[in-house]
């Protein structure tokens, strides 16, 4: 049995989930999530408990009961509390400030780099060496974090480009003499 899936999901106050078919609608104070789920499973909201049921015993309903558990429990915690990617820039001269919706980066190209802040994504520079993106969808704010950090990819050397706040950097020795 999977330890994930056999949890029921508990809806805050606050946060109201429709479902209509395989389709699960989370509705909260940041914003509206909607996942559909395989057939795979059985999905029922009952007061303010979700839970998600396997529709058979084969492997694959198995690994569809506990991702489909994740994907609503992840969409609650998107609406009430949001997600949150912080990335350190660290180099000389390397620095990153908000423009209207363009993130504007100076990473030691020949060019700035500018970057489009996708839709239903928010990022603010609370320093010119810190970069926050938040969200109410985790997997785009990863995905917005990852193609920011792909910009300059910190090097092993210097420690030099954009890494994640917590991320640590394996660093090697340079060449002897």
């Amino acid at each position: 049995m999977s330890r994930i899936g056999k949890r029921p999901v508990e809806l805050p106050s606050g946060v109201t989930a429709t479902l209509s078919g395989q389709t699960v609608e989370v509705k909260g104070p940041k914003g509206t999530r909607t996942f559909t789920a395989t057939d795979d499973v059985s999905i029922k909201i009952e007061e303010n408990i979700v839970t998600v049921e396997p529709r058979g015993k084969s492997k694959r309903a198995r690994q569809q009961w506990g991702m489909s558990r994740t994907m609503v429990a992840n969409m609650v915690s998107g609406v009430t509390d949001g997600f949150k990617k912080e990335l350190e820039i660290n180099g000389v001269g390397y620095r990153a400030q908000m423009q209207g919706n363009t993130l504007k980066l100076n990473l030691g190209y020949s060019h700035d780099v500018d970057f489009e802040v996708p839709e239903g994504v928010t990022i603010t520079s609370p320093k010119q060496t810190e970069v926050v993106v938040e969200g109410a969808d985790q997997q785009l704010v990863g995905q917005v974090a990852a193609n920011i950090r792909e910009w300059r990819a910190p090097e092993p050397y210097k420690g030099k480009g954009i890494k994640y706040k917590d991320e640590y950097i394996f660093r090697k020795e340079g060449k002897k003499k």
